[in-house]
């Protein structure tokens, strides 16, 4: 975060409600605005705050990201401001990757967007002429069922511009929760052990194996958004929920419901009651990030220690700690399953730097990455695979995980839910500045709830205008899958023909009326476009 607040140019934020999102990073990009001059451009349906200090914002139509990006890239080409010798030294696939690019022309592009062709111009021009320049990224691009596709034509753009494996370069997914990045790493994704090495390769399923003295079979895992309807399937017959609310964060909340009263049996550890907890069979008490010692992987790849300010409370435990429990219980009613020669299989753990000492053994990009180490105060980024390596700020600096860097044709895809006569407009969702995911914590904090109470509906001047919708009235958002009432907020932050609502308030959840059409590469759901109808209720 400091390399690019530093060292871009230019910074082309796209799907991130940063200020408030990412509030940190969001102030330090402002200053690199103000302070230095930095060129920014933000492409955003909404006016969010962040667009008070950007030298362009594109208002493109939500779910048409591709259609942008390649409209933008078409522009690039036919000025000849592309990296030729980046493209030519270390990448691979320009050619076909071109032939589908030529295919946007900018007045195209302004059809499928709505964003005007001289802003495409501009934003091209910006973006080429100002380098190094910096992408940045979050849950806008990637819930979507083109997601995986988004990505992708991020990662064309800037090896097109040659800004990656650079200072101030680079593209910057920025983790929409703390330690998603450290979850992944560690393994947390049903494809892939610890440091992405894949469940479906021998090596690396002998590796753990070998360690473990036992592991699954090398067959793909179930992601989320599959575990739910395998429920209904027969498919999924139990399930252990850690620090996690379904019901408020998965789509189409009334389907989540009808899962988790049909599984045989489910198991919730949490610090607080929850919308899930109601259909728990079993109760287990976690401690919060305040009676923790640990580590943390933040959205720059940089490994934290964090220590407990307080012991735990009544009865709750550690994370690691009750999971360790749990596997010794089931290995004693299997004896048989108990390896004799595992280094790594008995789930002894005195403390965390135990674990973290597994870790290093099992984990190349962690391998040199201590509790001793970070207590002393070094700043440490994986990959790390040496007690001796000082870590890795910058990736792909001289090549790719893969070698040369592959450019991907993509092409704009429509969302699975389009606007019809009977549900006309638009619902984008997503979280706000005061409050957390499904609330759980915020919406016990008394100062925050004072601020933002109640879940708001924003609706444009013009959509409030033909609904004779005045501010502070209701209104009832409807979509194929469910109804929820709220105050609306009358605002320019969304264009005519959308609305935006978030998932804080269990009375009133955008997730009520979400849908689980999903990319079908990483499952994830389509959150960013709902059809909805909007009604004025009193």
């Amino acid at each position: 975060m400091d390399d690019v607040s530093q060292q871009a140019q230019a910074f082309f934020i796209i799907g991130s409600n940063t200020s408030e999102q990412h509030p940190v990073f969001g102030a330090m990009l402002r200053q690199a605005v103000r302070q230095r001059g930095a060129k920014l451009i933000v492409a955003d349906p909404r006016k969010i705050d962040i667009t008070e200090f950007a030298t362009l914002h594109l208002r493109q139509k939500p779910g048409t990201d591709i259609a942008l990006l390649n409209g933008i890239m078409y522009i690039i080409l036919k000025n000849g401001w592309e990296d030729k010798s980046f493209i030519e030294e270390r990448t691979e696939n320009f050619d076909e990757f071109k032939a589908t690019v030529m295919q946007y022309p900018p007045e195209l592009v302004a059809e499928i967007t709505r964003v005007p062709v001289e802003k495409i111009y501009e934003a091209a021009e910006i973006l080429a002429k100002n380098s190094p320049m910096a992408v940045m990224w979050a849950m806008g691009i990637t819930q979507h069922i083109v997601g995986v596709r988004n990505v992708m034509d991020l990662a064309n753009l800037q090896m097109l511009l040659g800004n990656m494996g650079k200072p101030g370069g680079g593209v910057n997914p920025l983790r929409g929760q703390n330690n998603v990045q450290g979850a992944c790493d560690m393994g947390g994704l049903p494809d892939v052990y610890t440091a992405y090495q894949s469940v479906t390769k021998d090596e690396a399923h002998d590796k753990f194996e070998k360690a473990w003295g036992a592991t699954s079979n090398t067959k793909v895992g179930m992601t989320v958004t599959e575990m739910m309807p395998g429920i209904l399937e027969g498919k999924t017959h139990a399930l252990y929920v850690l620090g996690e609310d379904p019901i408020m964060s998965d789509p189409n909340t009334q389907h989540i419901r009808h899962c988790f009263a049909s599984v045989d049996f489910l198991v919730l550890q949490e610090i607080f009651p929850s919308e899930t907890s109601a259909y728990a069979d079993v109760l287990l008490p976690g401690v919060t990030f305040a009676e923790k010692t640990g580590t943390f992987t933040n959205t720059e790849r940089r490994v934290q220690m964090v220590h407990k300010a307080i012991d735990p409370l009544g009865d709750a435990r550690d994370d690691w700690w009750i999971t360790a429990e749990l596997a010794k219980r089931i290995l004693l009613t299997t004896p048989e399953r108990i390896p004799s020669e595992a280094p790594f299989s008995g789930w002894e753990y005195a403390n965390t730097s135990d674990i973290m000492s597994e870790i290093n053994a099992l984990t190349p990009s962690y391998g040199g990455i201590t509790h001793a180490r970070l207590e002393a105060g070094e700043r440490l980024q994986w990959p790390c695979p040496t007690p001796d390596h000082l870590g890795t700020p910058i990736l792909h600096t001289k090549q790719f995980t893969r070698g040369k860097g592959k450019f991907m044709p993509i092409d704009h895809v429509s969302p699975a839910e389009k606007p019809d006569d009977e549900y006309p407009m638009i619902m984008s969702t997503g979280r706000v500045l005061y409050h957390w995911h499904g609330g759980q914590m915020t919406r016990r904090a008394e100062g925050l709830m004072q601020v933002y109470g109640a879940a708001l509906i924003e609706v444009s001047p013009y959509d409030a205008d033909k609904l004779g919708l005045a501010e502070k009235q209701f209104v009832r958002v409807t979509s194929r899958r469910g109804a929820i009432e709220a105050q609306a907020w009358v605002t320019d932050r969304v264009p005519p023909g959308m609305v935006y609502a978030n998932f804080h308030f269990p009375n009133a959840s955008a997730n009520e009326l979400t849908q689980a059409a999903l990319d079908p590469v990483a499952k994830i759901p389509e959150y960013k476009v709902t059809a909805v109808k909007v009604e004025l209720v009193y």
